[in-house]
């Protein structure tokens, strides 16, 4: 359950309305790494969190956080919209034409479709969508997952800051740099945290056994001349204290496999040149269907 007061958590007060700055502002609200993003990303995450207690009250915290951010935000949008695009925006191109050559870059689903209002998309007006948040199940990866896109939001927030002069608006975006500043402290904090009690080594190591024992400590450089081998990853004790790091320099193919890819299937018209003999006619679905039989074959015939 949640509960809301009316009070916005910052106040969102532009002194004046800016139409193609709000086509801007958008970004921070509905793009990949917008505050519509973290606040479905914590969420889920939070829900689907299975350590009852401090993690997961933490990820819920922060992300009830962020639907106040969406709600300053959108209500920040909002009144930079007052009177745009008609009467604001006619009035700046009267006295500069070169704000008037440019105003076309305003988005006028603002006023068409919300009503001058924000819009649940980025700048460019391509709508948020849910393939942007990352909710594993595993809190080492995620709250990796999650100080990366609180930098990321943050920095986009420090360009929008540089992109203003309206004291009203740079007031709301130095909390929100404050927020995403400790926001990324937060989740960093939490991993460390994790390795202490133990949930979890210094990164996702599941299924440790089962690599390839040869390859799990190689930095591998294929180019000829890189640089890459001066650096701490390519030298010295691996973060999991199981070894030291090897660094492979021009490094060679681990296999003869040169990629040639078996004859097409004569009806689907692919460009080809005989090298691999005739392609085998069939339909995607007739080669699952004839594979599923494969299947079912041996099943019967372990079992006969």
């Amino acid at each position: 359950m949640f509960r809301h007061v009316k009070e916005l958590q910052f106040e969102a007060k532009p002194e004046k309305p800016d139409a193609l700055y709000a086509m801007k502002f958008q970004e921070i609200l509905g793009g990949q790494y917008g505050e519509m993003t973290v606040m479905m990303q914590y969420l889920w995450q939070g829900w689907s969190c299975r350590v009852p207690g401090k993690y997961k009250d933490m990820i819920m915290d922060i992300g009830t956080e962020e639907i106040a951010h969406v709600e300053m935000l959108t209500t920040m949008l909002a009144r930079l919209l007052e009177g745009a695009p008609a009467e604001t925006t006619a009035a700046a191109a009267a006295a500069n034409p070169v704000l008037a050559a440019t105003l076309g870059g305003q988005n006028p689903q603002h006023a068409i479709v919300a009503g001058g209002g924000a819009m649940p998309t980025n700048s460019m007006g391509v709508p948020w969508n849910a393939g942007y948040i990352v909710a594993s199940g595993n809190l080492l990866a995620d709250f990796r997952a999650n100080a990366a896109a609180e930098a990321q939001g943050r920095l986009q927030t420090s360009r929008l800051y540089g992109m203003t002069d309206d004291p009203g608006v740079k007031a709301m975006l130095k909390f929100n740099l404050a927020r995403d500043t400790w926001h990324q402290q937060q989740w960093l904090l939490g991993i460390e945290q994790l390795i202490e009690e133990g949930y979890s080594e210094v990164v996702e190591h599941s299924n440790a056994e089962e690599e390839d024992q040869r390859w799990n400590k190689a930095f591998y450089s294929p180019n000829p001349g890189s640089a890459a081998g001066e650096g701490r990853w390519a030298q010295g004790p691996t973060l999991l204290g199981d070894g030291e790091i090897e660094y492979v320099a021009d490094a060679p193919p681990l296999t003869d496999d040169d990629g040639t890819l078996p004859a097409p299937d004569p009806n689907l018209f692919a460009t080809y040149d005989g090298s691999q003999g005739p392609g085998t006619p069939g339909t995607p679905g007739g080669r699952a269907k004839g594979a599923a039989e494969g299947v079912v074959g041996k099943i019967k015939d372990a079992l006969d």
